[in-house]
């Protein structure tokens, strides 16, 4: 049970705010002017304050200095009936101060006292969600709703292409809800696991198939039956797996390892990779038959740096979601929006998240203000520029030194696969790295 003061010239509001608050448990005690106030405070301990901005006898804000004077200063909640106030009040507010504008409703005085902070800011509430998933109303994103809502009308293969980030699995998951299959969404990453185990995990395998298989197992296409089956990564499945998987889009049959019996299976595969078309073209990391069976319906996903006008939405989400995981109250301010919106955040809408939920965990919890970290920039935002950077006065020895690194990098160090895209043979990229003093990345 606390002890709270109201302070309020307005009868009727005092009459109706004590019942409420004495319905919740709590003890009140009123004043309607400031020198009732502070003849409350010289005799009462309180441990809440409900303030009227405006009373009689002046502002609610001049009891700040008594307040602070006191041996247990209670929490303050200064109350207006003019909205327009409520930029004032703000910039008063210490850390132990909130707000309320009139009319209250018993939830607002109930979440004041209990301390519970508002889950959702009014702005996010207005945010819609495609497909109850994506956030964006840039050109770009909603050229991407009509591809979504076409596919999602046919069986057919989707292929996602976009940089990592930019949400690959959310637009897999809103093309398997727009489709309303009866079957579940299945997600597997394809990277994720060594080539002796993604055929269990993709087709399944039988009892004593190998060491270790105690059971029998359903592979995920058989686990997607009638739904959705996401295989990410689809470009860092080992290339001499690809023709199994061509196997089982081609007669919609899995072989679990291990076993002799073909299995039906009938689900939409939705893959997605990093790489471009061209670069998937280039490197052979996919064997063209299976392309032409998994992207039927090619998809690419733009970027967050071309669509920027959706970077205050996403971040208002971001710390929406922020706010009702912990009970905070955290609100952007016009000037940081702006900030974001000018970055162009090379991890895309993954980077953005971090940022703001990194931003949020630095902030004052007892405040509503963001304290933006000294740097947006992530230390992944260098390795994800694949190309150098042209500046005057740079030799074409560093840039072309720079370029084959990049590639390198790009294709996990297969120096083949890198003088295949550079244009070079491998015996001229071997001697350029031997010039540079570098031959540890061998295959």
């Amino acid at each position: 049970m606390l002890t709270v003061l109201l302070v309020d010239d307005d009868a009727e509001f005092t009459e109706v705010a004590c019942t409420i608050i004495e319905f919740l448990g709590h003890e009140v005690l009123t004043a309607g002017t400031l020198e009732e106030a502070r003849d409350w405070l010289k005799k009462e301990t309180f441990d809440h304050v409900l303030l009227d901005f405006m009373l009689p006898d002046g502002s609610g804000a001049h009891l700040f200095n008594e307040l602070d004077a006191l041996p247990k200063r209670p929490r303050v909640t200064l109350i207006t009936g003019h909205p327009s106030v409520k930029s004032v009040i703000k910039g008063l507010c210490g850390p132990t101060v909130d707000y309320l504008v009139k009319p209250i409703q018993r939830e607002e005085i109930e979440a004041v006292l209990s301390q519970k902070k508002k889950n959702k800011e009014p702005e996010e509430a207005k945010i819609e969600k495609h497909f109850d998933l994506l956030i964006g109303e840039s050109p770009v994103m909603k050229d991407l709703y009509k591809l979504i809502a076409r596919v999602s009308k046919t069986s057919a293969n989707v292929m996602l292409l976009g940089e990592s980030g930019v949400g690959k699995e959310v637009v897999a998951a809103a093309i398997h809800r727009a489709s309303e299959s009866e079957g579940p969404y299945i997600a597997t990453n394809c990277g994720a696991f060594s080539k002796e185990l993604i055929g269990s995990e993709l087709f399944g395998h039988e009892k004593g198939a190998f060491t270790g298989a105690v059971g029998r197992k359903e592979g995920v296409f058989e686990q997607a039956e009638g739904g959705t089956l996401f295989l990410d990564e689809i470009t860092e499945m080992p290339i001499d797996m690809q023709p199994n998987l061509l196997r089982v889009l081609e007669n919609k049959v899995v072989l679990r390892v291990g076993g002799t019996k073909s299995i039906p299976v009938n689900c939409r595969v939705v893959s997605a990779t990093n790489r471009t078309m061209e670069e998937i073209a280039q490197s052979k990391v996919l064997r063209e038959d299976i392309y032409f069976r998994l992207a039927v319906f090619p998809i690419t996903i733009p970027p967050l740096r071309e669509r920027k006008q959706d970077i205050p939405l996403l971040a208002k989400t971001f710390i929406a979601e922020f706010n009702k995981d912990n009970g905070s109250i955290y609100q952007w301010e016009d000037s940081q929006l702006e900030t974001l919106q000018a970055y162009d955040w090379p991890g895309n809408v993954r980077e953005l998240r971090h940022f703001v939920h990194r931003a949020a965990i630095m902030s004052d919890p007892e405040k509503s203000e963001i304290e933006l970290p000294k740097t947006i920039e992530s230390p992944f935002a260098q390795k994800q520029s694949t190309t150098p950077a042209l500046q005057a006065g740079r030799t074409i020895e560093d840039v072309e030194k720079e370029l084959i690194y990049a590639t390198l990098e790009k294709v996990n160090g297969n120096k083949t696969t890198a003088a295949e895209m550079l244009g070079i043979s491998t015996k001229t990229l071997y001697n350029r790295l031997h010039a540079y003093g570098d031959l540890s990345k061998d295959e």
